[in-house]
């Protein structure tokens, strides 16, 4: 039984040993196996590692430096839906186009035919258009020839100063009359007396910056009565510094132009002052610069215009407005000539109403000069003869 039972027991052991030994190679074989699988696989991993290995171009996103230039392309993207824009656009074209070719369908139907743009772009009223587009302009131009001349003297009388040549932009042309003496004969009424052997003088004399007027009147070798003006010659005429009136006694008028008090007219018959208008003239001075707006230019004073300017006398200033009344001819003891009247209507009680005869035929000068009193006296002053400029007394 001994013999027996040991091989019987040795022999569970050696299955025992073999099954470990087993498990332990089939342990090993596993492990190697696990081992070795992700060398199998390493050669499909190659690519990848080349991948990373190129690390430096996905990296190279720093190359956004030229992506910038990718940038464009991007717009340039854009640029192609641009196109679409246009396509669109070209789809919504014709839908306006419609509207206008049936706009000016409309235009030369309706009165526009009198229109100058109508007339410029419709060719076929161009026809018909002639015969009234040519009375129109015709009548449109008496109508401005008719009216402005008178019209715009009569806006002169509003901005009187303007129309004398001192508002700027409202100057007109002016020919200031060369040195010469103007001798009168003088009728008239003083009281209940008419006036006889009296004899009147206006020297005018100037060297282009200064001028120097005077206008006396004379009987025998006394003088009755004498008005001086004393100024400058400027662009816009006239301009008096001093006026003065004597008869018994002188008084005199200052145009303050420049330094203190610039700006007024002093009397010396009072303490009053008035302001100093552009163009401002005294009572022989505005006769004188009268006469170089008629030679400027003698056809913007027609029938029915006025001439209105600031006028200072012995003791006050006003506005005296001249209106041209029409032309004259006239039988002066110079001879005959012929005239422009203009006349200067009394405004206020005790004012005088002065009437001047102007003859283009000497420059414009005054042939016959009559001042009628509210009292009824008058001086009418009647062109005798025209000489050499004389020295002012």
């Amino acid at each position: 039984m001994d013999a027996t039972f040991p091989p019987f027991h040795a022999a569970p052991r050696r299955p025992w040993r073999a099954l470990a030994l087993l498990t332990l190679t089939v342990a090993l074989v596993h492990v190697g196996v696990l081992g070795l699988a992700p060398l199998g696989n390493e050669p499909e991993a190659l690519p990848l590692t080349q991948h990373f290995s190129t690390r430096t171009i996905v990296i190279a996103p720093p190359a956004p430096a030229p992506a910038p230039a990718a940038a464009p392309p991007a717009q340039a993207a854009p640029a192609a839906a641009a196109p679409k824009r246009p396509s669109a656009q070209l789809r919504k074209a014709p839908r306006p186009r419609p509207p206008p070719e049936a706009a000016p369908a409309p235009e030369p139907p309706p009165v526009l035919a009198g229109d100058t743009d109508t007339e410029a772009t419709a060719p076929p009223p161009a026809e018909t258009a002639p015969s009234p587009a040519e009375p129109a302009p015709a009548e449109a131009g008496q109508g401005e020839g008719s009216d402005a001349p008178a019209a715009a003297p009569g806006q002169g009388e509003a901005s009187g100063a303007g129309a004398a040549g001192g508002t700027p932009g409202a100057t007109r042309a002016l020919q200031v009359p060369g040195s010469v003496t103007l001798d009168f004969a003088v009728t008239g009424q003083q009281g209940p007396q008419p006036l006889s052997g009296v004899f009147g003088e206006l020297v005018w004399l100037q060297d282009g910056g200064q001028y120097n007027a005077r206008l006396s009147l004379k009987m025998l070798f006394r003088t009755l009565r004498a008005q001086t003006s004393v100024g400058r010659v400027g662009p816009d005429g006239i301009e008096p510094l001093r006026f003065s009136d004597r008869r018994k006694s002188e008084v005199a008028t200052h145009f303050v132009r420049e330094g203190p008090g610039a700006g007024e007219i002093v009397f010396s018959s009072s303490n009053q002052r008035v302001p100093l208008a552009p163009g401002a003239q005294d009572r022989l001075s505005v006769v004188m610069q009268i006469v170089a707006l008629l030679a400027g230019d003698p056809a913007a004073y027609p029938a029915g215009s006025r001439i209105a300017m600031q006028t200072a006398g012995p003791r006050d200033a006003e506005t005296w407005t001249f209106t041209v009344d029409g032309d004259e001819a006239l039988d002066m003891p110079a001879g005959h000539y012929q005239t422009r009247k203009l006349t200067r209507l009394p405004r206020k009680e005790m004012d005088q109403k002065i009437e001047l005869w102007l003859a283009p035929e000497i420059g414009w000068l005054p042939v016959r000069i009559r001042q009628t009193q509210p009292n009824g006296d008058s001086a009418d002053m009647q062109l005798r003869g025209v000489g050499a400029p004389r020295p002012a007394e």
